[in-house]
């Protein structure tokens, strides 16, 4: 577990969504080697790919241990039954390093990294694009923050979680020795800030097309390739994009950057950024445009209820206890923020493959100072607004406050049945109210047919209204 310390110095680079979260650019090392004789400029290299790494590894003898048996954070999604198969890879190769401002400061440093592999099992179930996301180090471990099941899955996307950055590394090498003793990022310790993480990144959506050797898609054909990555990834993404892409090969189709910072640059390839009410806390936007949207969510909250409750068992099971908080207000906002991102990546593989630009979404309402105007309720007005906001048994807001991460938390307070009463006289109304706000997101292009129909099972299924 990380101190409490540790956890505040890495809220410093969280909610850097008006600019990247990234460490500083470290100085070139004297005798860094240059390129190849005859390689390309900016061209990516095809890292080695080894696995699937069996799901038993022999144990360090000295210290016998059941984490050497499974991934880390291996979903407890039954994926079988969905026709869907979770394996884990080794990737190695050399990597050119870059600041944060896109310079080079090291050529061809060795590396080993994993990549750990969510996928349909058959092609039919395919539908051709890859989410590869940039896993998040924040809480000092590998999080597969952009994990959402059921979207996926129904979806027919293969996941593909990337340990970029030393942090995430460094913790699985002491959570099992035995399965990733040998994985380094850092140069054998010449470049701790990250310089390699760009060109591993791109190094692994470079495998992932390769037609040769050993293919972390298995049989599958990798239409498109998005890069995904939320919060700090998002930063790490962003600094790539502005400043590393425009002097590389570009092996990324388009970028999710979800709750957390976007390029300021137009480039070739179409960005869309997805916010929760956390993260907006500034009138300056970027306009939306040809190769750019930028979507905001009511009472959604940079890390809400959803991923708490997935990542609560695991966490349990891998670290031995999952982290509690003791926030000001009670926390973990309802807003299905990840219904929303589900819905961009649809959008931006249209975008991409069909040339279909997304739609645009009202910003969120913001006060001259910087802070959001209220209904009578205490919900945020503006943005886009899930049945959750429009159609509300709770107040959901992306605030709170306390303990480390709690600004993160957003807040989540049910409404008492007095008031549920005055706002819903009948449980029929209140369904039917529901239906209409989902009807109308789907209609704009906000929210899944799917996600829709599973928020009338649930409004179906409770007491609201009910006497």
């Amino acid at each position: 577990m990380i101190s409490s310390r540790t956890s505040r110095i890495l809220l410093c680079g969280v909610l850097a969504v008006g600019a990247a979260a990234a460490p500083p650019a470290a100085a070139a090392t004297p005798g860094t080697p240059g390129p190849k004789p005859g390689a390309a400029p900016g061209k990516v290299g095809t890292p080695v790919v080894q696995g699937p790494i069996p799901g038993t590894v022999p144990g360090d003898p000295k210290a016998p241990d059941v984490r050497d048996t499974y991934p880390w954070m291996s979903t407890n999604v039954n994926l079988a039954s969905a026709g869907y198969v979770e394996q884990e890879f080794y990737v190695s190769g050399k990597a050119d390093g870059y600041g944060v401002t896109g310079e080079r400061v090291a050529s061809g440093v060795p590396y080993k990294t994993r990549v750990i592999v969510r996928r349909p099992a058959h092609p039919a179930r395919f539908n051709g694009t890859v989410l590869a996301e940039w896993q998040n180090v924040t809480a000092g471990y590998d999080l597969d923050a952009l994990w959402s099941a059921e979207q996926i899955i129904r979806g027919g996307y293969a996941w593909v979680g990337v340990s970029a950055q030393r942090v995430g590394v460094d913790q699985l090498r002491g959570w099992s020795p035995a399965r990733y003793g040998g994985l380094d990022v850092t140069g054998g310790g010449r470049f701790t800030a990250d310089e390699l993480s760009y060109d591993v990144y791109a190094q692994v959506a470079k495998a992932l097309r390769a037609t040769k050797g050993v293919r972390p898609l298995g049989g599958l054909k990798a239409r498109t390739v998005l890069a995904v990555g939320a919060s700090q990834s998002a930063g790490r993404m962003t600094v790539y994009y502005d400043n590393v892409l425009p002097k590389t090969e570009a092996v990324f189709d388009g970028f999710a950057n979800i709750v957390g910072s976007a390029p300021s640059r137009k480039g070739a390839e179409p960005v869309f950024q997805v916010l929760s009410e956390t993260d907006v806390r500034s009138p300056v936007r970027r306009a939306d445009d040809e190769v750019f949207r930028r979507w905001e969510v009511a009472g959604a909250a940079h890390s809400g209820w959803n991923g708490q409750e997935y990542r609560r068992p695991i966490l349990r099971r891998d670290l031995g206890e999952a982290p509690s908080y003791t926030c000001d207000q009670p926390p973990w906002s309802r807003v299905p923020l990840h219904h929303v991102v589900a819905a961009s990546y649809a959008h931006l593989t249209r975008w991409i493959e069909r040339g279909v630009r997304p739609p645009s979404a009202p910003p969120l309402e913001l006060n001259a100072d910087g802070s959001k105007p209220r209904d009578e309720l205490g919900l945020a007005l503006g943005g886009i607004r899930l049945s959750q906001v429009e159609v509300p048994t709770a107040l959901n807001t992306g605030d709170n406050s306390g303990e480390t991460f709690c600004l993160l938390f957003g807040t989540h307070v049910p409404f008492e049945r007095a008031r549920l009463d005055r706002l819903y006289p009948s449980h029929g109304r209140y369904v039917a109210a529901v239906a209409k706000a989902d009807k109308r997101n789907v209609r704009a292009g906000y929210l899944l047919p799917g996600d829709a129909q599973q928020n009338l099972r649930d409004a179906a299924a409770s007491d609201v209204g009910r006497r």
